[in-house]
C-alpha cells in the first residue's frame, strides 16, 4: 500500500513510524514531514495539508491507498471530506465530526445532549456576558477560546481578575477568530488523564489511558504548552474509573453515529478530570494527542495499517488491538523560550546515540536539516524522547538517560515527568 500522512510533529512521526513497520506499507509519504522522517519516509514539501483539492491531486497522482490526517486543522478544513468523496479511504473524521475539536461550544452541546459528564459552562460571543458570568461564579474558573488555538487557548484562572483578563485577551484577538466566542466553565478538580479510542461506525476501541504534562516548568509551573511529556498507562486510575471512561467513550462514539451526517472514522480523544464525583470530560479532540501518541502507539503490537484501514473503511468489527505489557514515558525537549518566542537553527547532536539505546525511540517534532546537512531546531517542541520498560520507574529513568545524550543550545525540558504517578494520587491535592 501507498500511504500519505499529513503533518509534521512528534505525533506524526510516531504514527508514520508505526505505519512503516507494517509489511503492508510499501511507500510512505509525509506532508510536510520533518528532519527525522526522511530516513524511512518521503517528506513532501510544498503540499498544503489544509487544501483538500491539493491533497486529492497528490493522492491521485501518486496512487495513494490510505490517507492519515494527523493535526486538527486539516480535519476542520474538511480535507477528509474531499478525499473520501473521491473514493480514497481516509483515517480522520469529516469537517462535521472535527467540530468536536474545532468548536468548544459544539463539543459542550454534544456532551450535554448525550448525557456525557462534564463541567457547567457558558458559551458566548458577548464579552460583557462572559465578565458577568465570571463575577457570578467566582474563581477558580476556566476560560477557553472557542476555536482552534494550537493547545494554548485555555486559561485556568485562579482569580477573578485573571479570568477577566483572559476573556479580554480573547476578544482583543489574541487567538484570532478562535476567540470571537468564549467558553467559561466550572473549574473541575482532580488529576487529569486522557483516553484515545479508534472510532468507526459508532463503535469505540479504547486505548490505554495516558497523562500529559501541560505546564512548561517543573512542579506544573509556568504557562500552558502543547505538552511537555506524558506516560502510559496511568497507575492512579482505578478499575472503576477506567470502566467509566471506556463507557463514556463508547457512548460518545454511538452518539456520533446517531447525530452526524456521515460516519465518524478516526480517533476520538477524551480529556478527563478524575473528580471526587468520578471522571468528567474536559474536552474532546478529533485526532491523536501530542505527546500522548508517543507513549500509546509504541505499546501497540497490532498492525497499525490494518487498524487504520479498518477504521477508514467503516469495518469496526475487523479491528483487533493487542498491547505490549510495558510502561512508556516520553519527555519533550524544547527550545529556550517555548511556549513564547524562541530561536531556530540550533544544531542538534546526540540523537543517534539516544535512538540506539534499547527500548528508546526519539520522535522528531520541530527539526529540520540545514544546508550543511546538520540536524537543527525548527520549532518550539523539538524532540520527544520515548522509552519503554517493564516498570514505570525503569521507563522513566531510561527516558531521562536518553535525554542527557541529546544536546542543542537552549535545550529545556521538565525533569519531573511522571513523578506524580510515583508519589500517588495525593500529590495532586
Amino acid at each position: 500500500m501507498n500511504i500519505l500522512v499529513l503533518g509534521s510533529g512528534g505525533r506524526e512521526h510516531a504514527i508514520a513510524w508505526a505505519l512503516a513497520k507494517s509489511p503492508k506499507c510499501e511507500k510512505l509519504y509525509v506532508a510536510p514531514g520533518n528532519g527525522g522522517m526522511a530516513g524511512f519516509a518521503k517528506n513532501v514539501k510544498g503540499l498544503n495539508a489544509e487544501d483538500g483539492e491539493a491533497v486529492l491531486d497528490f493522492v491521485q497522482t501518486h496512487g495513494i491507498d490510505l490517507v492519515v490526517i494527523g493535526p486538527e486543522a486539516p480535519l476542520v478544513a474538511g480535507v477528509a471530506d474531499v478525499v473520501r468523496k473521491a473514493g480514497t479511504p481516509v483515517f480522520g473524521p469529516d469537517a462535521q465530526g472535527a467540530q468536536l475539536e474545532g468548536s468548544k461550544t459544539f463539543c459542550k452541546e454534544f456532551m450535554m445532549r448525550n448525557g456525557l459528564p462534564t463541567a457547567e459552562y457558558l458559551s458566548t460571543g458577548d464579552e460583557a456576558a462572559a465578565h458577568a458570568y465570571i463575577d457570578e461564579k467566582g474563581a477558580p474558573i476556566v476560560v477557553k477560546a472557542d476555536g482552534l488555538a494550537a493547545g494554548k487557548g485555555v486559561v485556568v484562572a485562579q482569580t477573578v481578575e485573571e479570568a477577566h483578563e483572559a476573556v479580554k485577551s480573547c476578544f482583543e484577538g489574541a487567538f484570532g477568530e478562535a476567540g470571537n466566542t468564549v467558553v467559561v466553565e466550572e473549574c473541575l478538580t482532580g488529576p487529569e488523564c486522557s483516553m484515545l479510542a479508534f472510532v468507526s461506525a459508532g463503535k469505540a476501541y479504547c486505548m490505554a489511558p495516558s497523562q500529559d504534562h501541560k505546564r512548561a516548568y517543573d512542579g506544573d509551573e509556568g504557562p500552558n504548552t502543547g505538552g511537555m511529556g506524558a506516560y502510559s498507562p496511568v497507575p492512579i486510575v482505578t478499575e472503576e474509573e477506567l470502566a467509566t471512561m471506556k463507557q463514556v467513550m463508547s457512548d460518545a462514539a454511538a452518539a456520533t453515529a446517531k447525530e452526524f451526517d456521515n460516519d465518524y472514522r478516526g480517533v476520538l480523544y477524551g480529556g478527563f478530570m478524575l473528580t471526587p464525583a468520578g471522571p468528567k470530560l474536559l474536552e474532546y479532540n478529533a485526532r491523536f494527542g501530542d505527546p500522548e501518541t508517543q507513549v500509546v502507539l509504541p505499546r501497540l503490537e497490532s498492525d497499525l495499517v490494518d487498524v487504520m484501514l479498518a477504521v477508514a473503511e467503516g469495518r469496526p468489527d475487523d479491528i483487533s488491538l493487542t498491547w505490549a505489557d510495558k510502561w512508556a514515558v516520553t519527555v519533550v525537549l524544547a527550545s529556550k523560550g517555548y511556549p513564547r518566542a524562541y530561536e531556530k537553527g540550533k544544531v542538534i547532536t546526540g540523537v543517534d546515540a539516544a535512538d540506539a539505546l534499547e527500548d528508546v525511540k526519539v520522535y522528531h517534532a520541530g527539526t529540520a536539516v540545514n544546508e550543511a546537512g546538520e540536524l537543527v531546531t525548527s520549532g518550539g517542541r523539538v524532540l520527544n524522547v520515548t522509552a519503554m520498560g517493564a516498570t514505570f520507574q525503569e521507563a522513566r529513568e531510561l527516558a531521562y538517560k536518553a535525554c542527557d545524550l541529546i544536546q542543542f543550545e537552549g535545550k529545556q525540558n521538565r525533569t519531573d515527568i511522571g513523578l506524580r504517578a510515583i508519589k500517588g494520587r495525593d500529590s495532586w491535592a
